[in-house]
């Protein structure tokens, strides 16, 4: 039996958990928790680490550990030197240039250089890379075009390398937070001749070349993932000597393993928040994170304003946070607290009368439709969540409402090939900017599922990134809000998350932060 099929059955019933930990050699009690060792729960396998093509929190957790950018988010959530020791921009904003540090080398000693990040931006920009984070470069001269395929000359992209430790960016406009832009993994550098070498295969164990503080060991797919510390990271070699990354769906089990001091970091299920609040591991912070069920536009009823709009006002969003118990917060809008522009009076309210108003002037009978069917990916919080739902639009419209889970790579898989009607998602900032939430769901987004187009709301978009005025750039979102959340409502904003953990009492230095990043380079463990 293999490792990671071991590991899954073993999950499936208390009685099998000795046999899981013995997978890996662990005792009873933790006995044998290896020295200078992270043990965490990843909660499920990560689709890929190919960081131009990773879309989900799972692979950036991963590959947060393994690889650096330009930059990265400090204190505040402000862009702080990482791969680039300092950078400027033109007067008119459209011209920076970053300077790379000299002393980094890729796991293999090749020494880093700048061509590295403009081989990166064109992969990711190549229309054959089908990377869904691709249009988070549009603001870079060619981007569009090169992506669209409208050109095929990667030489007319923005980007280019004035000598190794030299990278200059050209910008179709000012867009005030670039550099906050490029903490993220879509923009790191690659290694076109390891791609080139090893095919789809380059970013497996074995053959994955990095530069961050991790190295990858092994990865025991739908099992575990070990990282290891590089002795040559640039700042240093940090504290850990080893992570093992495990991939328990379930929250229950993995907190089983936890109490039992087998892993040293887990998120909490909704339902044991409640008991861990006054434990002295227990971590909690409001997320910059968005929860959402979105329609796809296209497939009937959804494909009338007058349906999605009757769907929304049917929620009572202000039971959440009582449902769930983790410091969510209700949420008809879309950009959360502690983002900038942020508006708590957009979105649609609860009222059932005038949702049952708008199904009838749709010329819809509830009764008559054929049941609702809700997609969610296998996660306690997310069965709750859609098992609320159900009950809502149940009760409210009277329509029937059909649930259906489905594993996290397959869930993926479907929203990118055929999204069903109604379908579960988070967004968690990638950067601390409205952009950030309000660019999702643009035309030119790929993670935009919903198949919907509002020219109105693009233009909107766009104008406030390059805005510079508070007031101004406040006025343009708070459109470009109502448009997405009351007027076309191809989403249903519902909460807006927290981060809730529980560290081990050998874990130390770690706090966590409303981006929901697990910096784990400055940790150690007793």
């Amino acid at each position: 039996m293999a490792v990671g099929s071991c590991f899954a059955r073993a999950l499936t019933a208390a009685a099998g958990l000795a046999l899981a930990l013995a997978c890996d050699g662990f005792g009873p009690g933790g006995a044998a928790a290896p020295r200078g060792t992270l043990r965490l729960n990843l909660g499920t396998e990560p689709p890929t680490l190919d960081w131009n093509r990773a879309t989900d929190s799972v692979s950036i957790t991963v590959i947060e550990q393994l690889m650096r950018g330009l930059t990265r988010l400090g204190p505040g959530l402000q862009p702080v030197p990482a791969l680039a020791e300092r950078w400027e921009s033109s007067a008119d904003g459209r011209t920076w240039r970053f300077h790379l540090r000299r002393d980094v080398r890729w796991s293999d000693g090749v020494p880093l250089e700048a061509r590295h990040f403009v081989d990166g931006w064109r992969r990711l920009l190549d229309p054959e890379t089908a990377a869904e984070y691709a249009y988070f470069l549009f603001d870079v001269e060619g981007a569009r075009e090169l992506n669209s395929g409208t050109s095929s000359d990667p030489e007319t992209l923005g980007v280019r390398a004035l000598g190794p430790h030299t990278l200059e960016v050209k910008l179709v406009a000012s867009i005030v937070y670039f550099a906050s832009i490029t903490t993220f993994m879509v923009t790191f550098p690659v290694r076109l001749d390891l791609i080139d070498a090893h095919g789809d295969a380059w970013a497996e164990a074995g053959k994955l070349v990095t530069l961050g503080p991790f190295l990858l060991d092994e990865w025991l797919h739908e099992y575990r993932i070990s990282l290891v510390r590089n002795p040559d990271f640039y700042a240093g070699p940090p504290p850990l000597e080893r992570i093992l990354g495990y991939m328990i769906e379930e929250g229950s089990p993995a907190l089983v393993l936890f109490e039992q001091g087998l892993l040293d970091l887990v998120r909490l299920p909704p339902l044991e928040i409640r008991r861990y609040q006054d434990h002295p591991g227990y971590r909690h912070v409001p997320a910059l994170r968005g929860y959402y069920y979105g329609f796809n536009t296209l497939k009937p009823p959804f494909d009338d304003v007058r349906v999605r709009r009757a769907f929304s006002m049917a929620i009572d969003r202000s039971q959440f946070p009582t449902l769930l118990r983790g410091g969510e917060i209700a949420a008809a809008y879309w950009l959360p607290p502690g983002m900038p522009n942020h508006n708590p009076e957009i979105g649609l309210r609860f009222d059932p009368e005038a949702a049952r108003a708008l199904l009838e002037a749709a010329g819809l009978d509830p009764t008559a439709l054929d049941p609702i069917r809700v997609v969610y990916n296998t996660d306690q919080t997310h069965k709750l969540v859609a098992e609320k739902i159900q009950s809502e639009w149940q009760t409210h419209l009277g329509v029937r409402v059909e649930l259906e889970n489905r594993e996290w790579k397959v869930f993926l898989r479907e929203l990118a090939a055929s999204p069903p009607a109604v379908y579960r998602l988070g967004w968690g900032a990638d950067f601390p900017d409205p952009d950030n939430f309000m660019n999702l769901f643009t035309s030119w987004s790929a993670n935009n599922h919903t198949n919907w187009e509002n020219s109105k709301y693009d233009e909107l978009v766009l104008e406030a990134a390059r805005e510079t005025d508070v007031s101004r750039r406040q006025e343009l979102y708070d459109a470009a809000q109502r448009i997405l959340c009351e007027d076309d409502a191809p989403i249903v904003p519902l909460f807006v998350s927290s981060v809730n953990l529980v560290v081990g009492e050998r874990l130390r230095g770690f706090e966590p932060n409303p981006m929901d990043l697990l910096y784990l380079d400055q940790v150690w463990v007793e």
